[in-house]
């Protein structure tokens, strides 16, 4: 295995564990830029990525007798410990720390068990790399059961200890200068959770305190969870945050996640909507054992809902839509309700078979109509439709509703908790009761609140309408929520995972602000992109160099310089210069401008036309002249024919209200202006972006490449990423 860390940042505790148990590792500590997670590159080509992440995969894989924990109760308290060890890289909470280990030892040799576990190398990593800190405390007799502990294990393991302080904690002064940087790094790893080639790398949630909320009633080995989506859309936000609590909880429980679709409506779902949706599911990373239709399971729900109606507790009824909506509402019961079961077999048969009777009937639940939670009130089970199925086509005329069909399939498919957002709530009185008169086993609810974001629409009935009527190109348009138009747009998967598992299985609803998940991602993005240099077409002014290089030359210089790996580029250097035109306008005449990459340049004359507008400037070098001591610091383009012509692409919201009332209509807040094209010019390596490729745009911003470049005369499409600053829609 392969461990890539940033010099200034080692994950001590996995390392030392690594040595402890023997685990080998090929140690690369000069790779990766400032501030990024460490990253174990696994023999199967797979990545785990942040500090404890790794060091928990070392414990697992360890033939060191229970290194992470004889048991699964031993396994959650040695989690404790490690998900504790943070705290001793915050300076004001170390002597606290320090004193509530020494009282747990006390009475224990070891933190957990009766022998060294992953849980002892993680607190000792964490007074280790304290340095001087822990050092003048070891000397002293303020935790006596601490220090006995520490020098017991330094001890024990001085063979290969010994070589680990002297590699990761003796250089360029002392361990506590080195470590301080490794504390900053861990907090910020502890809340992350990345993607590397579709794989799904899951960091533990050491810093969430949302996390710390266990599932009712889950027993490690034995949870068996579903992902539910209707395939009536594209995958959004809202939808991923579900998908990723499934895929923590089973994780974490050591458990299955099945992926059920929910096809029970002809009318709104497509095969499309299923490839798209297993496509989305992908990129999440999520791992699912199997995959079932909700539709698989036709024959056995129309066998439950004869049992009910033969048990009585089941009817048909014919009453007209309204009237019914009506009656719920006031509590009173339907004409139908009491209906032979001779008579309801009857009608049951018409819905069967799809007759005129038959699509005036729909099979109702015989719960209480008078139950002050209306979800009870003889909800309905199974409705009429002639709508060909998309996967089995016109065999059936009635589907069951949700409503049925989700407290059955659950059940039968042996799902254990079932994953709800809190706007189900209302109904889960109703699933219990459901599932009751079914004769079937409960299964647990758990709820967590829907993420709701700024200017943001989630229903998929109110996206497609956008679809419908053009104001999008398709669900993966960069303006939508969809996980394929966010992705589209330049957003990172990892940072949307990290992002909505901050948020954590909390059941408080929120409105959450695009900014925060932007600025995730541009700390994503930032350390790594690659930087380019583009200039505004329209407008554009021409700088001449007077004594500037007549015949043009080339250097080679880093996309990116402070990160090797974004690769070099070929810069062209002339006397004649592209500028932007807001630039060319702020320029005194006189005035000494830094040209980047290049040096100091003094203009010396600025020409304009007879409308006062900037039309060229001219100037002379000076190379020597103090970059420190200039006010602008111009992106410039050499004027050659190597230039490649941009199309830049910006995005407003959707809608232009924050938060939709229930009672509003969303058409009336429509943004009638979210798309706007900037032409420019962009230097010659930009030719070999990729679509997908993520840069920096000099003094512009971030890009993601959609459509790279194809002959001269077509531009390449960048559409412009958020940088988590305050957006503001368009008037």
């Amino acid at each position: 295995m392969e461990l890539h860390f940033a010099a200034d940042a080692p994950p001590l505790a996995a390392l030392a564990a690594a040595k402890i148990a023997g685990v080998p590792l090929k140690v690369f500590n000069q790779d990766q830029p400032a501030g990024s997670p460490p990253t174990l590159l696994l023999p199967n080509g797979e990545r785990l990525r942040g500090a404890y992440v790794l060091l928990r995969h070392v414990g697992r894989i360890a033939s060191l007798p229970f290194f992470y924990g004889q048991d699964a109760c031993q396994s959650s308290k040695i989690d404790e410990w490690v998900e504790y060890a943070p705290i001793f890289g915050s300076g004001s909470e170390f002597e606290g720390a320090c004193s509530s280990v020494n009282e747990h030892l006390l009475q224990n040799t070891f933190l957990v068990g009766n022998s060294i576990s992953i849980a002892d190398v993680a607190i000792w990593a964490g007074l280790a790399g304290a340095g001087l800190r822990w050092e003048s405390l070891r000397k002293s007799k303020k935790y006596p059961n601490l220090v006995r502990w520490f020098n017991s294990i330094s001890a024990e393991h001085d063979a290969v200890l010994g070589e680990f302080v002297g590699t990761y904690l003796s250089k360029k002064g002392s361990a506590k200068a080195v470590t301080s940087k490794l504390k900053e790094s861990q907090a910020s790893n502890s809340r992350s959770t990345a993607v590397e080639n579709g794989d799904h790398v899951t960091e533990a949630a050491s810093s969430r305190p949302a996390f710390e909320v266990d599932l009712p009633y889950a027993e490690v080995g034995k949870v068996k969870l579903r992902f539910a989506p209707e395939p009536s859309g594209y995958l959004h936000i809202g939808h991923s945050k579900a998908a990723l609590l499934n895929q923590y909880f089973a994780d974490r429980y050591k458990g299955q996640l099945i992926v059920r679709f929910d096809d029970t409506n002809p009318d709104k779902e497509s095969s499309e909507f299923v490839d798209n949706l297993l496509k989305d599911i992908e990129t999440l990373g999520i791992k699912y054992n199997a995959v079932t239709y909700t539709s698989d399971y036709f024959p056995k729900l129309m066998e439950m809902a004869e049992k009910l109606i033969g048990e009585g507790k089941a009817y048909v009824d014919d009453t007209p839509r309204e009237k019914m909506q009506h009656e719920r509402m006031e509590g009173i019961e339907s004409s139908c309700r009491n209906n032979s079961v001779e008579e309801n077999f009857k009608l049951w048969k018409e819905m069967i078979a799809g007759s005129e009777r038959g699509l005036m009937c729909c099979v109702r639940g015989k719960l209480n109509m008078q139950d002050p939670n209306k979800a009870l009130r003889d909800p309905v089970y199974y409705r009429c439709n002639l709508t060909p199925h998309h996967r089995i086509g016109s065999k059936y005329k009635v589907y069951p509703t949700y409503d049925f069909c989700c407290p059955f399939v659950d059940s039968f498919e042996g799902i254990t908790h079932a994953l709800r957002s809190s706007e189900y709530h209302d109904r889960n009185d109703q699933y219990y009761r459901i599932q009751t008169d079914m004769g079937f086993r409960k299964v647990h609810i758990y709820e967590f609140s829907r993420l709701n974001m700024v200017y943001t629409l989630l229903s998929k009935r109110k996206l497609l309408w956008f679809v419908q009527n053009g104001k999008v190109e398709s669900w993966d348009d960069p303006r939508f929520p969809t996980v394929q138009g966010i992705v589209r747009r330049g957003l990172k998967i990892e940072a949307l995972i990290q992002f909505i598992l901050e948020q954590g299985a909390s059941k408080n609803l929120n409105l959450m602000e695009w900014d925060k998940l932007w600025a995730i991602n541009k700390k994503i993005i930032d350390p790594v992109c690659p930087r380019y240099t583009a200039v505004i077409e329209e407008r554009r002014v021409l700088l001449i160099l007077t004594d500037g290089p007549k015949d043009p030359f080339v250097r080679i210089l880093a996309k990116h310089k402070k990160y090797e790996g974004a690769g070099e580029k070929a810069v062209t250097y002339s006397n004649r210069l592209w500028i932007d035109y807001a630039d060319a306008e702020s320029i005194s005449v006189n005035e000494e401008v830094t040209l980047k990459d290049w040096g100091n340049a003094i203009v010396k004359e600025i020409k304009k036309d007879e409308n006062g507008i900037v039309t060229q400037l001219v100037g002379v070098l000076h190379l020597e002249g103090n970059v420190k001591k200039t006010k602008l610091k111009l992106t410039w383009l050499a004027d050659t024919t190597e230039l490649v012509k941009l199309s830049l692409l910006d995005f407003d919201y959707l809608i232009t209200k924050k938060k939709l009332e229930e009672d509003e209509d969303f058409v009336d807040v429509v943004n009638p202006c979210t798309r706007k094209e900037t032409l420019a010019l962009g230097e010659s390596d930009m030719r070999n972006l990729k679509r997908g490729d993520v840069m920096q745009l000099e003094r512009k911003g971030y890009y993601r490449c959609d459509v790279p470049f194809v002959r001269p005369s077509k531009p390449i499409v960048l559409f412009a990423i958020p940088d988590g600053k305050q957006q503001t829609v368009a008037k």
